[in-house]
């Protein structure tokens, strides 16, 4: 009996190991993904001009371009329009060809029209405030799947193996 007690906290500890470190690894991806583009698109809506706005975007669409974030869905089971990874690369990618086609000559209140179009683009109202729009989950993209599955098997086995360690105690 003593063997089998054993075993079950060794195999509940690795679950809730295994856990942990899904909830890490994604923490991690969430923040790199932010920094390396999320950030950027804030910084674009936010931009008081043009060219600010047109260099922020730039740095969004190329780590997006780099990181194969142009087509696909992170939903795993509902397919939602929300979370359509293409649509939001498109968007993007419109609104910057926007900014290319103003002209020097454009009025100040043209400009500021354009910026205020594209901050409504790129954002949307939260619960936090204002939010930049981004499909959930696009972080793990495209291992939405993997993570899932790390998840819920982690979380079982740590359910059954923590049920079978109390059984055996």
């Amino acid at each position: 009996m003593r063997k089998n007690y054993t075993l079950f906290v060794v195999l509940t500890i690795a679950a809730m190991l295994s856990f942990g470190g899904w909830g890490v690894t994604r923490t991690i991806k969430a923040i790199s993904f932010d920094n390396n583009c999320g950030q950027y698109l804030k910084r674009a809506a936010d931009a008081n001009s043009i060219e600010m706005a047109k260099e922020e975007l730039g740095i969004a669409i190329s780590y997006a371009e780099r990181n194969n974030l142009t087509e696909g869905t992170v939903s795993i089971f509902l397919h939602q329009p929300k979370n359509d990874i293409g649509y939001w690369y498109r968007n993007m990618k419109v609104a910057y060809e926007e900014l290319e086609d103003v002209p020097e000559d454009t009025s100040r209140m043209e400009k500021t029209n354009i910026l205020m179009k594209l901050r409504e683009t790129l954002t949307d109202e939260g619960e936090n405030g204002v939010e930049v729009t981004i499909p959930k989950g696009i972080s793990i993209y495209p291992s939405n799947v993997a993570y899932f599955w790390w998840s819920i098997i982690s979380l079982i086995a740590m359910c059954i193996f923590g049920v079978l360690w109390q059984a055996n105690e």
